[in-house]
């Protein structure tokens, strides 16, 4: 399956992974790992994650309070954001 990604996506993971950096050098790959790891689930099989709002499915991370939302295309899936688990619901919802 394909996984396609919003183009703001890469700014939410930049400050992400930046914050993650400051803190540890090895704490950015780790949640980059993990986040990884859940995108090929997602991709493998996007039904088993459930409906978060409108057509868009949203995936916990487990170590980290952070998820991301994603729609299924007809080849595969598109993450449009990856936000923290205490940040507004409506960040991100318009990205298409």
């Amino acid at each position: 399956m394909k996984v396609i990604y919003h183009p703001a996506v890469q700014d939410d993971l930049n400050k992400i992974l930046k914050h993650y950096d400051a803190i540890n050098s090895h704490l950015g790959d780790e949640f980059w790992d993990e986040l990884n790891s859940f995108i090929q689930a997602a991709a493998k099989n996007p039904i088993r994650y459930h409906f978060e709002r409108r057509n868009r499915r949203r995936v916990n991370l487990k170590r980290f309070p952070f998820h991301f939302l994603f729609r299924e295309t007809s080849d595969g899936i598109r993450i449009t954001v990856v936000r923290h688990n205490k940040r507004s619901p409506s960040f991100g919802i318009t990205r298409v």
